[in-house]
């Protein structure tokens, strides 16, 4: 069978929902908005690992860009996608073409045109089952989520230039281009 040679690169949680902030999830698992507007094209899905369940579990509580925003997380970043650069940087040379990263808004990690900020002492006080008080501690500013920044340098340092896409949790059913 003859390959597409399309791949799209998804920050983790589009295709695992289990990763996210006990209960920031807004699907149970796989957005199905993926499924159908790539998959259904035979374009190849990457799935990038999880910086924030790798740096700090599952039992983390929300945070901002600016909590993540410290030379240890970007040092972790880097090392994660390493491999990852890897494997795109072979499939490139290989003349598949590298469609799009989709990200996910409001993300501190994977944010592509914006992120959360609003750093105000972490969130102990909240509940971990209170969204509503997790989500009401932090703003939505434009701008880049830490993982994204360094996925993008790294990217431009291979010397692969990606178009950028964004899911918005709040609008599910539309992806943002750049």
């Amino acid at each position: 069978m003859n390959r597409s040679r399309k791949v799209v690169v998804l920050c983790h949680c589009l295709m695992n929902a289990n990763v996210k902030v006990h209960p920031l999830a807004t699907y149970a698992g796989v957005l199905d908005l993926i499924w159908t507007r790539f998959a259904s094209q035979g374009v190849g899905l990457y799935q990038l690992p999880c910086p924030e369940t790798s740096f700090l579990g599952l039992s983390r509580w929300g945070m901002t860009s600016e909590q993540y925003d410290h030379p240890a997380f970007r040092r972790h970043c880097r090392q994660i996608l390493s491999p990852c650069l890897d494997q795109l940087e072979a499939l490139h040379r290989d003349h598949c073409s590298l469609v799009g990263i989709v990200g996910l808004d409001g993300s501190p990690s994977c944010g592509i045109f914006r992120t959360c900020a609003g750093y105000r002492g972490g969130e102990i006080g909240c509940k971990q089952t209170d969204a509503q008080g997790q989500a009401e501690n932090v703003s939505y500013v434009s701008g880049r989520g830490i993982f994204i920044q360094e996925f993008l340098a790294m990217l431009d340092e291979r010397g692969i230039a990606v178009p950028l896409f964004s899911v918005d949790e709040k609008f599910p059913d539309i992806i943002k281009t750049f």
